[in-house]
């Protein structure tokens, strides 16, 4: 058959626009990775735990749910999950129930059946529970891996025995809380318990007269840590005292800590709620309930750079206000440019409103990095957010809710920094209240 010169390029033009429509539909299937939130289920036991997954679609950013997703999470209450580097395995913190099935752990209530339980990450972000391992401590409440994926730390909130305290901590030291380290086979991800390789204890086994002691102490009441510039550093204290930084030495080699100063570092605030590494410094962030004076906040960031022996170093222009609108700071990201920071606030949930729920914004001044405002923050998040994440093609941010049991996505702006909305829709639901979120950039 023949064509003539009109109908070859009548023909050609037909094909250009079938080639690209096929280019466009290859794009839109396109997963940058995958997305996974913890949290428990809305029916059944109370405080079940439950890991979802969704794929990260390229072009909108839009969820789609993993097949075989939501898997349990091996235990009840999970409140951490880490995925190691080269995402072959992953580690979810069930942090157990009282008695009476709640959550709210104490010394004289403490959790019971916390746990770690590790899941094999295969093709197409499936997972595929493998084994559990157990802390050494009371109410874990935090979990942290280093870069290369070869050491495991968890924070809890109680030592199992207070006569170890002094031996770390000082004389007279009669209470404290505990970081226990795994290594982690490189081969498996089964761990192996770090014992400590600084401090020996005369409870021991098999009648020895002295074994190392199996963890790690920290000061009393720790309420979060952070794995910055070759030290641990854990936040702990009380209205009563104030909240102060106590710092452990981090060999990249052995994984060991060490004491590197024998206190803690008073930091002048009484509500702190988490330590955050933001790459080139540590910030503090901090939910004091009254006015800081001057910016109409009620909450705060506190940022430092990380000095000798892991003492904490005030960042030229101190303190940065929270939102003046929102409140009950919980985490803070820099984003993969180091342009912007984001502060998510919790807020005022206790009703299960948005009230002073959302996300604060900050440009990184490049020379001096202080923060300031990014123009029209604060950004909306969904009610009681957990945690905050960036896709692995940097171009979203995610949160996870708790009272409304779904992720919110915002789509960056690149040049400002202001998050906008999706094109479709920003909320997917989860099988019930969120607890973590956090990002794979492997897509098969």
């Amino acid at each position: 058959m023949k064509f003539t010169k009109f109908g070859k390029a009548l023909l050609m033009s037909a094909l250009s626009v079938a080639v690209i429509f096929g280019v466009s539909s290859c794009i839109e299937d396109y997963s940058v990775g995958f997305l996974y939130v913890t949290g428990t289920l809305t029916a059944g036991t109370a405080g079940q735990g439950i890991i979802s997954g969704f794929k990260i679609r390229h072009n909108t950013g839009k969820l789609e749910t993993i097949n075989t997703l939501p898997v349990s999470s091996g235990g009840a209450y999970p409140v951490r999950a880490v995925l190691l580097t080269g995402s072959r395995f992953l580690y979810v913190l069930n942090r157990g129930t009282t008695a009476s099935g709640s959550a709210d752990c104490t010394p004289t209530d403490p959790c019971t059946s916390a746990n770690i339980t590790e899941f094999a990450v295969g093709g197409n972000g499936v997972l595929t529970i493998q084994d559990t391992f157990y802390t050494q401590g009371l109410n874990p409440i935090r979990m942290i891996a280093d870069a290369p994926g070869n050491f495991l730390y968890v924070l809890d909130q109680t030592a199992p025995s207070s006569g170890a305290c002094s031996l770390a901590l000082g004389a007279g030291v009669n209470s404290c809380g505990d970081i226990t380290a795994f290594q982690i086979n490189s081969v498996t991800g089964r761990l192996q318990l770090l014992t400590n390789a600084q401090v020996t204890s005369e409870n021991c086994p098999n009648n020895q007269t002295s074994c190392p002691l199996p963890y790690f102490p920290v000061p009393a009441n720790p309420i979060d840590f952070s794995l910055s510039a070759g030290y641990i550093l854990t936040i702990s204290g009380t209205p009563d005292t104030g909240d102060a930084v106590f710092p452990y030495t981090y060999n990249q080699a052995s994984g060991q800590l060490a004491v590197s100063q024998n206190t803690s570092q008073p930091l002048g605030i009484a509500e702190g709620t988490a330590i955050v590494n933001g790459g080139s410094y540590v910030y503090v962030l901090d939910d004091e309930g009254t006015l800081v004076p001057g910016t109409g906040a009620s909450s705060q960031i506190l940022p430092f750079s990380v000095g000798t022996n892991g003492a904490l170093q005030a960042q030229t222009g101190g303190v940065v206000p929270d939102d003046p609108t929102l409140n009950n700071p919980i985490y803070l990201i820099v984003e993969s440019k180091g342009k912007f920071a984001y502060v998510i606030n919790q807020g005022n949930n206790a009703q299960g409103t948005n009230a002073q729920s959302g996300i604060a914004g900050y440009v990184i001044d490049p020379t001096t990095h202080q923060l300031s405002f990014i123009a029209g923050e604060p950004f909306g998040s969904g009610a009681g957010p957990q945690c905050l994440v960036e896709d692995p093609s940097d171009q979203y941010l995610y949160s996870a809710d708790f009272n409304d049991s779904d992720v919110t996505g915002r789509v960056v702006d690149p040049n400002s920094g202001v998050l906008n909305q999706m094109r479709t829709t920003s909320t997917f639901p989860v099988g019930g209240p969120a607890t973590w979120c956090l990002v794979d950039g492997r897509t098969s």
